[in-house]
Order: C-alpha cells, then structure tokens, then sequence
C-alpha cells in the first residue's frame, strides 16, 4: 500500500445517511421501493402520497442513503377512545389517506415502516422508530401504536399456528424480521389481529398490535417539566495483543461496535492508537518506520469504521491512528458519525516519547464537533492534561469530553484520570476516558499498556458519588456502558452549589486562543 503523503480528502472515506422529510417528488423511488418491499402487495397512489404529506408533513419521512432513498415511514395523530376497530388499519388510516388526522390526538398510529430488501442489516429501521419516538416526546403524546406483519409465519403456518408462532418470536427461538426489530425498539405486544392484510400471503393475513409508551408524557393543566437529554455511552477497554492479519484485527474491533449497538449506545469510544495492535504484523527496524508503515492502513481503518457507524447506527470515536499529511506524523483520532460523515481531531500536545520514538508532530487547532447528540470534543491522552484545551472546547459548546488514552504504567494513568476529572468539574460537562489494557511482546513504545475505563461529572449532589459515573475494572477486556443526562449540566451551570464555568472572571485572566475561524478570541 502506498504511503500517503497529502491529507486524505475525507470525503472520499464517507458516507451520508440522513432522516427526512418526505416529498411528493419521492413518489417513483416509493413505490419502486414498496414492489420490491411488499411484492403482490398495491403500492401507494399518488393522491395518497399527497394527502399524508399535506395533513401530516412531520410523520412522513424517508431515509437517504448516499442520495438514493432506501427506507420510509408514514405515520398520523389519532385520539385513542375514538377508535375500537384497531385491527382494521384502512379505518384508522382513512384508507391511506389520513384526512382523520388530529393535531389534537393523544397517540402516534403508524402506517407503515419499509426498509429496501438492499439496505436490510443497516438499522435503518431503528433510525425510522426514533424519529417517531421522537415526534411522540415533542408532541407529548400517550404513546405510539403500530399494526405490524409476521412475514416469516408462511414459513411455519403448516405446523403453528398464529399465536403459537408470535409466542416463539417473543422467546427468541424464531426470528421475524418484522417483529423482531419492533421488539427490539421498545414496542410491547399487545395482541395478535387477524385479517389485517388479507392480502398479505406470508404473513397470511395476521397482524400484532403493539404499543410503546411514551414515559415522558405529562398530563395536560399539568406543570411541563424540561424532558431530561440522555445519551448513552460506551467505552472500550482493549485488549491488546498479537493479530495475525487486517482481517483479525477488523473482526475483533466489530465485536465491540456490534455489542455497544445492541446497548443502543450513542457513542461508541476506542482507545488512544490501539490501532498499534497491527504492528505484530509490520517488519520494521525501528519504531520511527513502524509508525509509518502502521500509517499505510489509515485509508483501510476509515473505511471499516465509516461503514461500522453507519451499520450499526452508532457513533464511534475512533481512539487514534498515525496519519502522513505532507510527509509528516500526526497522531489523529476520527469521529464517524452515524449519518457516515467523519471529523478528525489531531493531537496537540506530543509527549516525549512519542516525539523520540515516532516522530509524531503536533496539530494546532481544538476541534468541536456537531452530533445528532449535541457538541463534543476529543482531547487525545497526554491533551486533557492541558486545562486550556478543556476551557476552549467548553466555550465553543462541548457538552462531552472525550479522552482516548494509551498508557503504560499506573502513574501516567493516574494522570490521565484526575486531569479528566478536574476538567469534569472545572467546566461543568462530561468526560470519559477509554484505555487499552495487555501486553504486545516485542512492539517498541507500544507493548505493556495500563487502563481503567471512566465516566466523570461535576462534583454536586445531583451527580454521582465521588463524581464517578461509572468505571471499569483495571486492566481486564470490557466495555463500560452508561447514560448521561444533558440537562443536568444545563441546571448545574445555572443553580449549582459552585460554578466554576459560570463563575470564572474573564476581567481578570482569561484563555486566548487563536481559532481557525474567528481568529483570535479569549474565553
């Protein structure tokens, strides 16, 4: 593989995923899609297409992937003690027209969900049931009732019945594709309807009723608390050791992708150059030329982890890989957001080490990123011990910090750890940590390795004890998997016991920083 020697062009590596309002203009892709979805089934008219659009713009919505439209959902507002006959869907939905919609209704009926047979295994689905949860919260809904088929019952129909086959689904000992993945989202059977889709063959006829509450609804006259912004995290604790090939190595980092989506995780944290793994299969004489070979499999890592985010519908901080630009070294961690598109953070600060070793050269700006789960930051290892970098990102936004890290011993552990927990309470946001642990026998500068995973807050009642969210074991392989509560920092920021961020007095000292943007600015 060739040596990169500019800076790779991003775009190259992503892919563009997003959630969004139908159009009219979707019509043709529609119903191409409902064939190949449905087939034996008739497709949506026009006039149909229209109508929902018009009566219920929000409840429409595709998925587009790389520009072509690969899933959809359709959706209206009812009242629910107005309607008895649930297991006729051509009653609720007005036949495909929704002109029954009401902006006043208390539930969320869905129409239909369908994913392209091409794009199945990419949790596009998953995608469509959180945007209707969504609309449900925004719209303090009850709750979300959806009619769904059980296509794979023709498969089992000589010998269950409909009933018994549902019950095997729920005990996990048949898969459905459908009721699987709306088991899977949160939704509760309620009971199984028959003569739902008479057309329907393969689920012949049968439909389940489900439902999912919406836990945040508030009764109306009732005081509207702020809905609390949860988001989950999960950190990788790896393990290091010898690979055998490329192939190794990928299998074993989509174990632990895999596992943080099944958790529903938002984001998804690997380890400072853990990426150095691969080095037990580079030839090198010295430690400065592995670095560089090791950088030859950059175009290769963002691949896999651009195609694991958008798959798994996660986000991933990407720990931190060796980059050439312009025939220099850099230490860079990638973000690969869940919609395919990537941001990258380069190390600013450059331990000594690593300079005598690798050859590693600083970036020069603090990057803060836009998620679909508000602004974070990534402050790679040896930079969270800065104070400044911390300060700047929380003036630019960042709810979250956080740390990859890769250290060999307890000491530079510990380091680590209390800066990221003073950053935690300095600032009033989140950090986590995410380490390797293992040994790689004969791997110069990457072959003992020290870690204890964690998730830090302010130090307030509202927040847990010792100002530790959560924390892994030392040194063992594991994941550690915890929410944490956006809007917490919100009110600690404005009535906590002390507010350092709130607090701090610019008219006296202040963080100057040169951004790539606005140019010179104090915070």
């Amino acid at each position: 593989m060739p040596k990169t020697k500019q800076p790779l062009d991003l775009s190259e590596f992503e892919t563009h995923i997003q959630v969004r309002p139908m159009r009219v203009s979707d019509y043709d892709a529609l119903v191409a899609m409902q064939l190949k979805c449905f087939p034996g089934m008739q497709p949506w008219a026009q006039d149909q297409i229209e109508t929902q659009i018009a009566m219920f713009p929000e409840g429409q919505l595709v998925v587009e992937f790389d520009g072509e439209l690969v899933a959809s959902s359709s959706s209206l507002m009812v009242t629910f003690d107005e309607y008895e006959e649930w297991h006729d869907w051509k009653v609720i939905a007005d036949n495909g027209y929704i002109r029954n919609h009401d902006p006043e209704g208390d539930t969320l009926y869905g129409i239909e969900i369908m994913v392209d047979p091409e794009y199945r295994g990419l949790k596009l689905a998953r995608r469509l049931y959180d945007a209707r949860k969504e609309l449900a919260r925004q719209k303090n809904l009850r709750r979300i009732i959806i009619g769904g088929r059980i296509p794979n019952y023709h498969k089992h129909a000589d010998e269950l019945s409909a009933r018994e086959y549902v019950d095997e689904v729920l005990n996990k000992n048949i898969f459905d594709p459908v009721l699987t993945t709306q088991l899977a989202n949160g939704f509760r059977l309620v009971r199984l309807i028959a003569n739902y889709f008479p057309s329907d063959d393969d689920s012949r006829g049968y439909a389940t009723f489900l439902e999912w509450a919406n836990l945040e609804h508030v009764e109306e006259g009732a005081r509207r608390a702020h809905l609390v912004s949860m988001v989950r995290l999960c950190l990788v604790q790896y393990r290091m050791r010898r690979v055998a090939s490329w192939e190794e190595f990928a299998a074993q980092v989509e174990t632990f992708v895999d596992l943080a989506s099944d958790y529903k995780s938002d984001f998804v944290v690997f380890p400072e150059l853990f990426t150095t793994q691969l080095l037990s299969i580079v030839e090198a004489p010295a430690p400065s030329v592995a670095a560089r070979k090791l950088a030859e499999f950059t175009e290769r890592y963002l691949e896999l982890f651009t195609d694991m985010a958008v798959s798994f519908n996660v986000n991933i901080v990407g720990g931190s890989q060796f980059t050439i630009e312009d025939g220099q070294l850099y230490n860079i961690s990638y973000l690969f957001r869940r919609d395919g598109t990537i941001g990258k953070q380069y190390k600013l600060h450059i331990t000594p080490n690593e300079k005598k070793w690798w050859g590693v050269n600083p970036g020069k700006h603090v990057e803060v990123f836009d998620t679909d789960r508000g602004k974070i930051c990534i402050l790679i290892c040896y930079d969270v011990e800065f104070p400044e970098l911390a300060r700047v990102a929380t003036a630019k936004g960042a709810k979250i910090v956080f740390v990859p890290f890769n250290t060999d011993e307890r000491y530079s552990y510990l380091r680590v750890r209390h800066c990221a927990q003073a950053r935690a309470i300095e600032n009033q946001l989140y950090t986590a940590i995410a380490g390797c642990a293992g040994l790689i026998p004969n791997v110069d500068n990457a072959d003992l390795h020290y870690s204890q995973c964690g998730i830090f807050t302010p130090a307030d009642f509202p927040f847990a004890r010792d100002a530790v969210a959560s924390e892994s074991m030392p040194n063992i392989e594991t994941v550690v998997v915890h929410d944490v509560d956006l809007e917490l920092l919100r009110r600690n920021r404005m009535s906590g016991t002390v507010r350092p961020w709130t607090d701090r007095m610019n008219e006296i000292y202040a963080v100057r920083y040169v951004d790539r943007d606005e140019g010179t600015v104090e915070c």
